[in-house]
Formats: C-alpha cells, sequence, structure tokens
C-alpha cells in the first residue's frame, strides 16, 4: 500500500522488490540517515571521536519537531547525539552533529548533497539535516536513493549499536 517502495539486499545491492522507486518524495526525517552517514564518515575519517564534546548551539537547540529538547550551551558528546539521533529522531541532535562535523548546517547540507552524488543518488537533494518540512523547498528523495543510502549507513556495523535500541 505504500506510495514507493524499495527492498534491497545490502550487501548485494540485489534489487528484490521495487514499486515507484524513482518518485521525488519529501524523505522527512529518513533525511537523517544521510546526516547519520556523514558523523560516521567524520568520525572513520578521525576528523571527530565518540568521545569528542560538543557545545550545542542556539541554532541547534532551537529546532522544532521532534527533538531530545538541547539546551544552548549544553555539553554533550557525539555518541550521545548518535544515540538521539537514533533513538528519538532529535532534530536538535542532528543539527549539533552537523555543525559539529562541519561548523555550519550550510556547508554539512553541501556535502550531503556531494555524498549523495558519490552514491549514485541521482534523484535527491537535500536542503538541511533533519528532514523538517518546508512546503517551499526541493529536499526531495526517493525509495531507490533511500536504500543505496541505508546500505551505505550499514557498513558502519557500530551504527547498530545505536538503531537498534528504542530506549537509553
Amino acid at each position: 500500500t505504500s506510495r514507493a517502495a524499495v527492498l534491497m539486499e545490502k550487501t548485494t545491492g540485489q534489487m528484490l522488490f521495487a514499486q515507484n522507486e524513482h518518485e521525488k518524495l519529501e524523505p522527512a526525517s529518513v533525511t537523517k540517515i544521510m546526516t547519520l552517514l556523514l558523523t560516521m564518515d567524520a568520525i572513520d575519517s578521525g576528523a571527530l571521536a565518540y568521545d569528542d564534546v560538543v557545545t550545542v548551539s542556539a541554532n541547534a537547540a532551537g529546532m522544532g519537531g521532534s527533538q531530545v529538547f538541547l539546551s544552548e550551551g549544553e555539553h554533550i558528546t557525539v555518541e550521545e547525539l548518535l544515540k538521539c539521533v537514533c533513538v528519538s529522531s532529535g532534530n536538535d541532535a542532528a543539527v549539533a552533529l552537523a555543525e559539529k562535523v562541519s561548523g555550519v548546517t550550510e556547508l554539512f547540507v553541501e556535502q550531503m548533497n556531494n555524498r549523495a552524488r558519490e552514491l549514485g543518488m541521482n534523484d535527491t537533494h537535500f536542503e538541511n539535516c533533519t528532514g523538517l518540512d518546508d512546503s517551499t523547498t526541493e529536499h526531495l528523495t526517493t525509495a531507490y536513493d533511500i536504500a543505496l543510502m541505508s546500505a551505505e549507513l550499514l557498513k558502519h556495523d557500530i551504527i547498530k549499536n545505536y538503531s537498534t535500541i528504542w530506549m537509553d
């Protein structure tokens, strides 16, 4: 009954089922898969560590939608922010991670789009790191492209430590 769907084997990329897989749709919080992927890439490269402390900005603390209610000036580790994004889909945590990885969210979003192109996500354009709806934007992706970035994120086995829990 879904408008669009993909079932893909993550290791081989074999498409097992597809329905409207290239239809451009708003990804909402699924956007955070790319936010997590760029964070994991930064950790793998040594530019970031799980125990690095992030100081929450006013911008991050002011995010609406789903959040973990971070406060401006609060100090929190990258690992805790990963949990906040995976478990609670925290927009405030996603912005805090984006700012830690790239300095400012605008640069992070540029990096999201670059990484999407590297992965062959040809029908995707990100405009923010959270997926918060803005009906005036072209923040779009497809089921096929989501499958590509999800498979890439799952190459980071440690992400399962955060994505397979429902409370912490």
